[in-house]
Order: structure tokens, then C-alpha cells, then sequence
């Protein structure tokens, strides 16, 4: 049996926390550059704010509404993500993270009372984070998705939790549901598997499953299996690590000169890196690009790029620093001004499985307990607390975020602020304790 814990509104979520005086009121959190909604509150769906709309399209809507606005600030919500999770892991043995606002929980042999305990998970977290979370709970993962958009989509009937043990519950949520809520059925797969007159969820759970892996796939076999409560897709402690770690984004103006772009593609290969530790795999090429932009005024539309293999697979951010280095500036053309710079690690191998040879050039000098020691104070201070020397605090270049919210839990200079009140005159309001009360009396 697994259990769906997901938050709601996630980054919106993050933001109130910090700001109760946003309680039911719009708010919108927007993508990198504040280029468009990526995170809307309950509200601002009312006022018909469409997900991933861009923002200069709706700024009137903004201004009527007074909808408060917000630019992405990862750094907050990875703190919160961590602090929901780690919450998980205190109530469950088992946890998959699926993504930043997301986990799995195996709650199989536990002999738990399900709905209670999805409740109290509920309650937990809303205690202990202040997170609010829908729970779906299910025999297969991907009815536990549906038991979550369910708790979510009724949130007074089911009080945010749904469990579908219940045969009849869950087909009768399967006949309500359209095929394209379903986990893995994307608009273009429910477009043709419509046009065969699937149109609910209970129409694939039905449908001949060896027909759906002939003329789609077997990822499609598994999650009709899926619906009828046989679970295909295990529970995985350790996901499979990613073949390529990618880095890029857009700059806040138009950059020409060629040490910006130097600086730019440090940080990229910085961030990286530290992915490409984390997953405890070496890097074997590094691939880098810059480009104009998709509407470039000036003639320039083809990207530079260019790619380098490693003498010898690392992850050391000096080694792979100086190979990015090198292809930007053999690839660099002077004229256009760039709007996007990114860095890809590729052929990418786990740091156990890799054997190196005779011929190949040594690692640094102690590079694994340097870079070792470099994460965990950057995990620990923040991100970028010790960093390579050619980039600086606040580059020019930095992409735009007008309206990004306090590095609340994560900068020491901008934790919350709190104002003292002069007891003398301070009212008790209503619905504070006699007991409280005759404190504060006593005490003025």
C-alpha cells in the first residue's frame, strides 16, 4: 500500500509562510526572469490566472486585483522541501522523494488504519511546517496520484485525505476521472487514446492490456494494471541517476562581453557539479553554450557551442571548470549580445563503477575530500558561500527577480523580523486564556 503526500500550491505555500497576511488572498509566483506563472494560490485561479501564462500578458489583471507577486526563490523552497521530508521520514520506514513538493510512502505490512493515519500526516506537517498537503492513499502508485488529485480537487468531502483499498470506491473515482488526469497519459496520448474512445479512467483500467503495449507502449500496460490495483511500479529508494546534468538560464540583459560570459558559465559549472557529486558520478565531457536571444534584433540567431571530453572522467570543479572554459572561448564570437548561457555534463559514470587506466592523467591531490568538505558548507551556509574565484557575489549579469521574497530560513541577514510592543499598551484580545491574562497583568 503506498501513500502520495503533495503540497499544495507548493511555492505559493512557501511564500505565506513567512507572510500570513497573504492568507486567502491572490498570489502568483513566477518562473525564472519572471518570465511566467509557475505557482498560483487557490484565489488567483478564480481570478482565471492561467498556469505558465506570461507575465507581461497579465500585469493588468495584477494591478486590478491587487494580486501580490513573487520571483522564484529556490532557495527557500528547497529549505521547506527538506523540512517536509525529513518530517516524512519520521512517520513512515520508507520514502521516495518523486520531486521538490512530492513524496512516496510505503506504508506495506505496517497494519495501519489508513485514512486516520493520512489524516495524521495532514496534521503533522501542517503542525510542524505549516505546509498544507493533500493525501492520496492506494494499492499502486499511480491510483495513490489519483487519490491525491481526488483529495485536492474535493478538498470539504475528503478533508484532504482519499483512500481507494475499496474496490467500488476506486472504480467509481476511475469512471469520473478523464484519461488525461491519469499519471503518465499526456495531452497527445490522451488525444489518441480518445480518438479509440478511451475517455476515462476506468475505459484504459478496462481496455485489452496486451493491445495498449502493441500499439502504444508497455509503460501504458503498466499503468492500466496500475488502475486495477496491481502495482507495476516499484517503490525505489535510490532513482536511477540522471545520464546528463544540465545548467542554464537566461541573463537579465543582453551580455557582450566576453568575462561576463566567463563568469556566467563558472557558476553553471559550480551548480552542476555539485549535482553530478551529490549522485556520486564522474563527468566524462563538458558540453557549452551561449546564444542570442529567440527574438534577437540584431541578426544573430545561431547559438555557439561546443564540446569537450575529459582526459580522465572527474568531478572536481576545477577540472571541469577549465574544459568549460576552453570551449567558450574557442567557440566565443564577438558582435551579438548573448541571452543564454548553459553547461551540460555528459557521458556521465558512477564515481564505484569506474576503473581508471595506466595512461589516464591522476586525480588532484586530495580533490575528493576537498570537494567533500566545499558541499557541505555551502550546503550548510548556502549555496555559493565558498566559491571558484572568477565569480563574483552580485554579477551584473544576474538574471532578473524584482520580486523575490528573504532568503527567510536560509540567510542569517534577512531571518524574520519581530517588533516589541510596550505591555502598558498592550489589549488582551478576545479569546486569549484567563490564564494568559492575569500573566500580562501581572506583568505590566
Amino acid at each position: 500500500m503506498y501513500a502520495l503526500v503533495d503540497c499544495n500550491n507548493f511555492y505559493v505555500s512557501c511564500e505565506r509562510l513567512f507572510r500570513p497576511d497573504l492568507h486567502k488572498r491572490p498570489v502568483l509566483v513566477l518562473s525564472n526572469n519572471d518570465g511566467c506563472v509557475v505557482s498560483r494560490s487557490l484565489e488567483a485561479k478564480r481570478l482565471g490566472v492561467k498556469m505558465a501564462v506570461p507575465f507581461f500578458q497579465i500585469q493588468d489583471l495584477v494591478s486590478q486585483h491587487d494580486i501580490t507577486v513573487f520571483s522564484s526563490n529556490y532557495a527557500l523552497y528547497g529549505d521547506i522541501s527538506e523540512r517536509v521530508m525529513r518530517t516524512l521520514e519520521c512517520l513512515a520506514p520508507r520514502v521516495e522523494r518523486y520531486s521538490i513538493d512530492e513524496a512516496f510512502l510505503d506504508l506495506t505490512g505496517q497494519g495501519l488504519e489508513l485514512e486516520p493515519f493520512g489524516q495524521h500526516l495532514r496534521q503533522r506537517i501542517q503542525r510542524d511546517i505549516g505546509m498544507p498537503v493533500g493525501v492520496g492513499i492506494a494499492p499502486s502508485k499511480t491510483l495513490a496520484k489519483l487519490a491525491n488529485w481526488a483529495a485536492k480537487r474535493w478538498p470539504g468531502k475528503t478533508q484532504g485525505v482519499v483512500e481507494l483499498s475499496d474496490p467500488q470506491r476506486r472504480d467509481k473515482l476511475l469512471a469520473y476521472t478523464d484519461v488525461h488526469e491519469v499519471w503518465g497519459v499526456g495531452r497527445r496520448l490522451a488525444m489518441r487514446l480518445n480518438s479509440l474512445g478511451i475517455r476515462k479512467a476506468i475505459d484504459l483500467a478496462q481496455a485489452d492490456h496486451k493491445l495498449l503495449r502493441k500499439n502504444f507502449s508497455v509503460v501504458l500496460e503498466r499503468t492500466a494494471r496500475e488502475l486495477c490495483g496491481e502495482p507495476c511500479f516499484g517503490f525505489d529508494d535510490s532513482p536511477e541517476p540522471k545520464k546528463m546534468i544540465a545548467s542554464t538560464r537566461s541573463f537579465r540583459h543582453r551580455v557582450h562581453d566576453l568575462d561576463s560570459l566567463a563568469q556566467a558559465v563558472t557558476l553553471h559549472v559550480s551548480q552542476a557539479a555539485e549535482k553530478l557529486r551529490a549522485q556520486r558520478s564522474l563527468c566524462g565531457a563538458v558540453h557549452v553554450y551561449i546564444r542570442p536571444g529567440a527574438y534577437a534584433s540584431d541578426g544573430h540567431s545561431a547559438r555557439c557551442a561546443g564540446t569537450l571530453a575529459l582526459l580522465s572522467p572527474s568531478d572536481d570543479t576545477r577540472d571541469l571548470q577549465a574544459a568549460a572554459q576552453q570551449v567558450l572561448r574557442k567557440h566565443y564570437r564577438e558582435g551579438p549580445g548573448y541571452a543564454k548561457a548553459g553547461v551540460v555534463l555528459m557521458d556521465l559514470v558512477k564515481r564505484e563503477q569506474f576503473t581508471p587506466d595506466l595512461f589516464s592523467p591522476p586525480p588532484r591531490r586530495g580533490s575528493e575530500a576537498l570537494m567533500q568538505t566545499l558541499d557541505a558548507i555551502n550546503q550548510r551556509q548556502g549555496r555559493g558561500c565558498i566559491r571558484l574565484g572568477r565569480l563574483p557575489a552580485n554579477p551584473i549579469w544576474a538574471m532578473r527577480r524584482d520580486h523575490k521574497s528573504p532568503g527567510y530560513t536560509t540567510r542569517w541577514e534577512e531571518l524574520p523580523k519581530v517588533g516589541a510592543h510596550s505591555l502598558d499598551s498592550y489589549t488582551p484580545k478576545e479569546g486569549i486564556s484567563p490564564a494568559s491574562a492575569d500573566l500580562l497583568a501581572g506583568l505590566s
